[in-house]
């Protein structure tokens, strides 16, 4: 996918979900500046090739009573790719873990995990994180707060790339 190329209607339409993914074709389209039949087609060619994964609320965890917010960083015993694979499988079934990123340098992964409260983080932490098999560590960092939480990509970068490249 990184290879495919987007023209300038396919790259106005995602900039566009991605700012409101709730608006109608009818709208997405005329903010594109084409009819709604082709927008429509276009929206469904970039879903179909993976450039739009879904559609979701952006809700606040907090609000919601996800009063812990802990970044985890994990060492493992192993770095083959059959247990790399089986640490991100099973990171997949925790619930309270709400990204895995795999890195490279001291750290294998880093993960973002919401809990009520710091007792059911720990209990997670010391029952399930740190108990996993290939585990070698384990180190957390509480989020005090947040500055920035963009879960989107800047268009506006892209752009300026594409323009400086023609």
């Amino acid at each position: 996918m990184p290879g495919q190329k987007l023209d300038e209607i396919d790259r106005m339409i995602l900039a566009e979900l991605q700012a409101d993914g709730r608006m109608t074709n009818v709208e997405l389209a005329k903010r594109v500046g084409i009819s709604a039949p082709p927008c429509l087609r276009r929206v469904r060619a970039l879903e179909d090739s993976g450039f739009i994964r879904g559609y979701h609320a952006n809700v606040d965890p907090r609000e919601l009573g996800f009063e812990v917010q802990v970044f985890a960083m994990v060492g493992l015993v192993s770095q083959a790719e059959v247990d790399l694979s089986a640490f991100e499988d099973m990171c997949k079934t925790w619930s309270l873990v709400r990204e895995c990123h795999m890195l490279n340098g001291e750290v294998d992964f880093i993960l973002k995990c919401v809990a009520p409260d710091l007792r059911t983080f720990q209990r997670f932490l010391t029952e399930e994180l740190t108990s996993a098999p290939n585990v070698a560590s384990v180190k957390t960092s509480l989020v005090i707060r947040g500055a920035k939480d963009e879960p989107s990509v800047p268009f506006d970068v892209l752009e300026a790339r594409l323009a400086q490249d023609a």
